[in-house]
């Protein structure tokens, strides 16, 4: 398995556990205004982090670039920061405001940079042979 798919899994497990721990916490409490929240570490952290793994682990070439890797560290960090400062908000901490925006702007920076990554040509000799037919 390419490093950046274990990584991928690996950041998709935390933000699993932690939208778990956002949802329980509502659940218990009562008190759902921080579902924003919880939705944004439940998809963009757990279920997108779980793609880009498959993505890469199904494209192994891609999976050995540098690209690959800056864009791992692009979504796992504004994903953190963006829900992390989310759930403040949501909790009435205004001044996280900016710090939300930060984040989303960093995460859709990394989500545009794994489309281009998808939309790079393969290069690797392998995937250049021709089939034969039948």
């Amino acid at each position: 398995m390419p490093q950046v798919t274990q990584n991928y899994f690996r950041a998709a497990a935390i933000f699993l556990l932690a939208g778990i721990a956002i949802g329980l916490q509502m659940s218990i409490s009562g008190n759902h205004n921080v579902t924003g929240a919880h939705a944004h570490v439940s998809l963009l952290g757990w279920v997108s982090c779980a793609i880009f793994g498959v993505y890469f682990a199904l494209c192994r070439e891609k999976a050995a670039s540098f690209w690959a890797a800056l864009q791992f560290w692009i979504i796992v960090v504004s994903c953190a920061v963006m829900s992390a400062g989310l759930y403040l908000l949501l909790l009435g901490y205004t001044a996280m405001a900016p710090v939300v925006a930060a984040g989303s702007i960093v995460y859709f920076v990394g989500a545009a940079l794994f489309v281009w990554i998808v939309f790079l040509p393969l290069t690797n000799a392998s995937t250049s042979h021709k089939r034969v037919p039948g």
